[in-house]
């Protein structure tokens, strides 16, 4: 409303005075831990520019998508020789956030991952932040991402993760269960090209090792395995949203494309491309439309270690954890969110939601994807418990019902919108 109203004195001022009115100056008001410096490094809007309805909107929607900053509004103070001074008022996020979340493994197995992540560290948009996992075995990871460190629109992002898990593994319609560890680092260069395009481009050096556990054995399927790969990566991202509070409007598409190659000749090179396209509509004062498409393919090769997984956590609320694996997937989620409960720091959302998706079998052919045995469909029910003054801090509880074959059904936890 506030948004509204500030738009609104805005139009009728300007309207008033000539069109080469100026900017006299940009000033920020509500900024406690975030830097004025930097919020007015990554703005637009700049003193002796002409003022420009369409630059303002666009910083207030820049603003918002910073995990600082929950909302900002505009207001415009005209002086009778034509020159505004322009007020960028924020409302800010606490972003030093403790997590914990609680889940089963593939063998039903207590697991539980707890971790620490500041989002605004040195109030300049730099994100860092560590886990550790137990899932029958330890890991951790920690990660650094600063968008904005050498320019307004170049930065860098540097991961290190030791992540082993009990990972069941599919072949000739039988499963085997073995001990997975993936070690390595990766650097990314983090580049915005405008206001709603931006670019990901960077390396990873890591180490895959398999070893059985239990289940059935087959002679063509290694017992252990231990190589040294790397990874090439290329993020699109397409960004359109509008954010107020904890609704979104609008439409955001992400490319994610990676080349793996390995130190070890006798393990083909392989590619992996998937997009998720996701739009968002407000629908009246307190709903909430959403839904998110993703397309995938990799290299179609015939082995038990296919890189698209039908998961509980990813794609399909109440699968159950790593039940299949394929070299293609198309997965469609669709959930209508409605707010119960809306305070000054805390709002309970109730959602109704129908997840579907196919995938196509290692070495199999574009068929697949039509197989009923390949198809899962599961609508649910869920709630969420939102944080307003917190970035991030939505706690959600899902329950899926599978109504296709051999259909299973399930609790699904979490931190953040499933989408």
């Amino acid at each position: 409303m506030r948004l509204f109203l500030s738009i609104l004195v805005f139009l009728a001022m300007t309207l008033g005075y000539a069109q080469d009115g100026k900017v006299a100056d940009v000033k920020i008001q509500g900024a406690k831990r975030t830097k004025t410096s930097f919020i007015k490094k990554i703005i637009k809007l700049q003193s002796g520019m002409a003022l420009d309805s369409t630059i303002i909107l666009e910083d207030m929607e820049r603003l918002k998508r910073l995990p600082a900053i929950s909302h900002a509004y505009f207001q415009v103070f005209s002086a009778d020789d034509g020159r505004h001074n322009v007020f960028y008022n924020i409302e800010e996020n606490f972003t030093l956030i403790p997590f914990a979340n609680l889940f089963t493994s593939s063998n039903d197995d207590f697991a539980f991952r707890i971790g620490l992540q500041e989002f605004n560290l040195l109030g300049r948009n730099i994100t860092v932040g560590g886990f550790y996992q137990y899932d029958n075995f330890n890991s951790y990871g920690l990660s650094v991402k600063a968008p904005n460190l050498f320019s307004k629109n170049l930065g860098l992002a540097i991961n290190y993760h030791d992540f082993t898990t009990r990972e069941p593994v599919f072949f000739d319609n039988t499963t085997a269960d073995y001990r997975y560890n993936n070690r390595g680092f990766e650097v990314l260069g983090l580049y915005e090209l405008n206001f709603k395009n931006r670019f990901e481009l960077g390396f990873s050096l890591f180490t895959e090792d398999y070893s059985y556990l239990s289940g059935a054995t087959n002679d063509q399927v290694p017992q252990a395995l231990n190589v040294d790969k790397h990874l090439f990566k290329l993020i699109y991202e397409f960004n359109d949203l509008k954010y107020f509070y904890q609704y979104l409007e609008g439409f955001r598409s992400q490319l994610n494309f990676q080349y793996v190659g390995s130190s070890d000749t006798s393990l083909p090179e392989f590619l992996i491309g998937f997009n998720d396209f996701a739009y968002f509509h407000r629908i009246g004062q307190k709903g909430n439309w959403a839904s998110r498409l993703r397309l995938g393919l990799a290299s179609n090769v015939d082995t038990p270690f296919a890189p698209f997984t039908v998961d509980n956590n990813l794609n399909i609320r109440g699968v159950g954890n790593t039940i299949d694996r394929g070299t293609g997937a198309i997965v469609f989620n669709t959930e209508y969110r409605h707010t119960l409960v809306d305070k000054n720091w805390f709002v309970l959302q109730g959602n109704v939601f129908l997840d579907g998706g196919s995938w196509r079998n290692p070495g199999g052919g574009f068929g697949d994807f039509a197989e009923s045995q390949n198809i899962r469909v599961y609508p649910g029910v869920g709630v969420r418990f939102i944080h307003k003054k917190i970035f991030n801090a939505i706690f959600r509880i899902d329950y899926g019902y599978g109504i296709t074959e051999d259909a299973s059904r399930g609790v699904v936890f979490g931190i953040g919108q499933y989408f």
